[in-house]
Formats: C-alpha cells, structure tokens, sequence
C-alpha cells in the first residue's frame, strides 16, 4: 500500500487520523506547507487535486514563482564503509559513483515521478 499521491508533478504524503476520522495530506517538496483533508479516497484525491490548483493560482497571483528547482547537486555524509561498498559498486559496474548513485536512487525513487 502507498502511502502518496501525484497530481501536475508535485506529490503529497497521506496519513490516517483515526481521532478524527479523516484522511490528511500535505504536498512535499515544497516551502510552502499546503495541506488538505477528506473523509474518504476519493474525496481525498479531489482535495489534493484542489491544493495543488489553489497553490499554483495563489504563486500566479502573488507573483511568486511555484515551488523552486532543484539544482541538481546533493551532498550526504555516510559511514566510511558504506562509502567504500558504494565505490566498490560503481567501479563493478564500471561506472563513476555519481553515476552508479543516481541510478541507484532513480530506482529507489521511481513512484515519485
């Protein structure tokens, strides 16, 4: 079962609330915190469908440009052994680690597309 949903490129997390019965969503991967809410799947896909609408006419009114571009460029610490693994990997593969990494997190990232 997933737990997210995509609409015009942009995806949200959606999580139960049992309390109040509802289901509850917030879009990712941008700074703005945009939620929504609904009591049932489809009524949920309706109201993300309406966030991520409401979003992009409020940046178009107030001239804000809609959630910014990623560069591109990611910088992560890992465990000295897992480094050497991952460059193990990627010289096994004949490929440079970046090159080896961005496969590896295309896969791993392939539903959020």
């Amino acid at each position: 079962m997933t737990n997210t949903m995509s609409y015009k490129g942009y995806s949200a997390r959606v999580e139960y609330d049992d309390e109040d019965g509802i289901f509850v969503g917030r879009i990712a991967g941008i700074r703005d915190v945009v939620g929504f809410h609904a009591d049932s799947v489809s009524e949920l896909k309706e109201a993300f469908h309406e966030a991520v609408e409401d979003y992009l006419e409020t940046c178009a009114s107030i001239g804000k440009e809609p959630q910014k571009a990623f560069s591109g460029q990611m910088m992560f610490r890992v465990s000295p052994d897992l480094h050497r693994k991952a460059a193990v990997a990627a010289e096994l593969a004949g490929k440079s680690l970046n090159q080896w990494a961005e496969d590896v997190l295309s896969r791993a990232t392939v539903d959020f597309r």
